[in-house]
């Protein structure tokens, strides 16, 4: 026990021992009165008791370790000379006003070590009463807690640059615990939350990249590596429609702070993801794509209008052959020598007549196998719409495109499909071409609505048009080849519907006309789930 803190406190508090603790006895049931001066001075806090003006009256080991005054430097001073005078002026008054009041007051004060140094301490001030409540002495407490401060402030300026830095990213960035629960993340990320319609962005794009990498989502998770470039198309609703967004992510483990980790050192999973629009680059590549698929559909579509020529001119002329093989069969039949002559023209002319289906047959141009790969529909019938883009737009038909998001894949060929809609919307195109009437819903001259959807073992596709519609005793006609329900002379050789019908065959799907819609006309396909093409 330092002899002159005590002596001075007893000199100017007029504190004194207990006789029966200078004598070495001590009260039963008692704590003895040095063990509570002991505990005071060897207390690892700083404290100090002052009269009732601050004046120091007793300071213990470790206020001399905090401020560097020893005992006699400071005995009899007034706490403000540990002040730095940095303090605002409220502070005082608080605590003044706090503790005059007979209540503890706490806070931190800039103190000033000794040697100059400036410190932050953290003070507890409490009155000291006597036997008639009045207040007679204060007593303080403080720490220097500057190193912890800081550490605080660091801490603090580390997660605002974090922040800062995660702000002026130019792509949306999120952290996500193990929960899927979103930590933090930046104003981009937020925009997301409305421009998606999708609810939580983070849960959707976890959801759609757990579906695309499978069991690897959680290899890298576990090894703490990382992932690039995961590309997803997403329908949105309203003027901005399909949008692409790129994926990338980064794990990382943090020690849990809890007390419950003290002991059992334990950590926890963390997902740096950061998502990036790049609708403008893949609109540009898909512009270009699209200019190629112009390209080869209307390779295609000369083609096929070459099939379409020579199988209706084989079709034209034989009609008539067949005639004159019943007509030889007749003569033939009859024996009489004066049709010699008459039956060996007609020989000739079926000779002919073979001969030049024949040299027909040879020039059909052939159309190629193509690869059999899984498909998005909507992504195939988003192209064909660009691909009949300005055939809409001259013909003022409003399109109303409803896609089923997260659309199961269907194995198939991607072109002999956009060559199935493509004749599908050019065939509603011209319907409505000659149509006068209004949709009165929509107040649309002529309205185009393509919906898709699915029920898990099959992809529905509908394709509807305010045209004229298909009059019921001819439904079961327009997919006969040749037939067609435009007036001669419109260039059509009635083979649209009869490839339509062949392609979602070929798919092991079916293509009926709706008999319930008396809009026009409604067309609904329907495709098994990743079935092989046959």
């Amino acid at each position: 026990m330092d002899k002159t803190s005590l002596h001075y406190l007893q000199t100017h508090a007029g504190i004194e021992e207990p006789a029966s603790e200078l004598n070495g006895a001590s009260t039963v049931n008692k704590v003895p009165y040095r063990i509570f001066l002991e505990t005071v001075e060897q207390a690892p806090i700083a404290i100090s008791i002052t009269d009732k003006k601050a004046n120091i009256l007793y300071v213990n080991e470790e206020f001399v370790k905090v401020t560097g005054y020893q005992p006699a430097d400071i005995l009899g001073q007034n706490e403000s000379v540990l002040s730095d005078k940095i303090t605002p002026r409220h502070v005082y008054h608080d605590l003044w006003h706090t503790i005059s009041r007979k209540q503890i007051w706490q806070g931190r004060l800039i103190n000033r070590h000794k040697q100059g140094a400036r410190y932050l301490s953290d003070l507890t001030i409490a009155p000291m009463l006597d036997e008639q409540g009045i207040i007679s002495h204060y007593i303080g407490m403080h720490r220097d807690i500057t190193a912890t401060y800081e550490a605080e402030k660091k801490a603090v300026n580390q997660k605002l640059l974090i922040e800062s830095v995660i702000n002026s990213s130019p792509f949306a960035m999120v952290v996500v615990d193990d929960q899927d629960r979103v930590i933090l993340d930046n104003q981009l990320y937020k925009a997301l939350v409305s421009d998606l319609g999708k609810g939580e962005p983070a849960r959707y794009f976890l959801r759609l990249l757990r579906e695309d990498m499978g069991d690897l989502w959680a290899q890298l998770q576990n090894q703490e590596q990382g992932f690039n470039h995961r590309e997803f198309r997403i329908e949105t609703r309203g003027y901005q429609g399909v949008r692409w967004f790129s994926c990338a992510g980064n794990w990382f483990l943090e020690k849990n702070i809890n007390a419950d980790a003290f002991f059992e050192d334990s950590s926890k999973h963390y997902l740096v993801l950061t998502i990036t629009d790049i609708t403008k680059q893949r609109r540009q590549m898909e512009a270009l794509h699209i200019q190629t698929l112009k390209t080869l559909m209307a390779e295609d579509e000369r083609v096929r209008s070459i099939r379409e020529t020579l199988l209706g001119a084989i079709h034209q002329i034989q009609m008539p052959m067949n005639q004159i093989k019943a007509a030889e069969s007749i003569l033939r039949y009859k024996q009489d020598e004066k049709n010699t002559g008459l039956l060996d023209i007609l020989q000739q002319i079926q000779q002919s007549g073979d001969a030049a289906v024949a040299t027909m047959q040879k020039c059909i141009p052939e159309i190629f196998q193509t690869a059999v790969t899984p498909i998005n529909l909507n992504q195939i019938l988003h192209e064909v719409m660009l691909l009949s883009d300005q055939r809409l737009l001259s013909n003022n038909i409003d399109v109303h495109w409803q896609p089923q998001s997260n659309l199961p894949s269907l194995l198939g060929s991607e072109n002999r499909l956009r060559i199935l809609f493509k004749q599908l919307i050019d065939n509603a195109i011209e319907a409505m071409g000659r149509s006068k009437s209004i949709d009165r819903k929509t107040n649309a001259i002529r309205r185009l609505a393509i919906t898709t959807d699915t029920d898990g073992d099959l992809i529905y596709v509908t394709v509807e048009d305010t045209g004229p519609g298909i009059p019921t005793d001819k439904r079961s006609k327009v997919f006969e080849p040749f037939y067609t329900t435009q007036h001669k002379g419109m260039g059509q050789t009635g083979m649209g519907l009869v490839i339509a019908r062949e392609i979602v065959n070929q798919h092991q799907g079916l293509i009926d006309i709706d008999a319930n819609y008396e809009e026009g006309c409604r067309l609904k396909i329907s495709f098994p789930v990743r079935r092989v093409l046959v």
